[in-house]
């Protein structure tokens, strides 16, 4: 499994013009081949007089699924060269939606290569690329006297704490990327001087 991926943290739309054809690159954040096709299904109503609205997109962090369509331009001279932008940047769970307005003066096969990458790509430095990293979830469970001391400690060592429940007791869920050099569970029984539960309750990727 893989521990870590880049992907884009938000969506971004982009223009560039060659020989008075407008791209226009809009590229979003996805998890699933359905949240892809209802965002281009998006693209396309509000493009919908544009002349191609291409795209491409990867999901899965081994790049599982991979789609693309030239909607109509010469086959290898749009959907595929966006998919390529994709693959080049190793960047996961993204869609991307080149729309054209034609301008009125032939590229040739090559020119749209080269306009179809380059739109893509500047989509993505837009949405900014960000890694995300494996974690696992723990959940401590101590006394109030213990509560400044933990959130010191895991403060120091870089640790997130992601939540806090004030009870009878406190719960406390932190977040502990995979391959940790420190075992958790003794450095928690150790800093409490074994004061305090604590539970595996899941994993979750999130933005390093």
């Amino acid at each position: 499994m893989c521990n870590e991926y880049y992907t884009v943290s938000k969506p971004s739309e982009s223009l560039y013009i060659v020989k008075k054809s407008k791209f226009i690159s809009n590229v979003v954040p996805v998890n699933g081949a359905k949240e892809a096709e209802d965002h281009l299904e998006k693209f396309r109503k509000k493009y919908w007089d544009a002349t191609h609205n291409v795209y491409a997109y990867s999901i899965g962090l081994k790049g599982e699924l991979q789609r693309f369509s030239d909607d109509g331009e010469p086959s290898g001279t749009a959907g595929k060269p966006v998919l390529e932008v994709i693959k080049s940047t190793d960047v996961k769970n993204v869609l991307i939606v080149v729309t054209r307005y034609f301008g009125g003066i032939h590229l040739g096969a090559s020119g749209l290569i080269r306009a179809y990458s380059e739109s893509a790509s500047r989509g993505l430095k837009n949405s900014k690329i960000v890694k995300k990293i494996k974690c696992d979830v723990f959940e401590i469970t101590t006394d109030y006297n213990m509560l400044g001391k933990l959130q010191w400690e895991l403060n120091q060592k870089d640790l997130i704490i992601k939540d806090i429940k004030y009870a009878e007791d406190v719960k406390m869920e932190i977040n502990v990327p995979k391959n940790y050099p420190i075992d958790i569970w003794q450095f928690i029984l150790d800093l409490t001087s074994g004061n305090a539960d604590v539970k595996l309750v899941g994993s979750e990727y999130i933005v390093k």
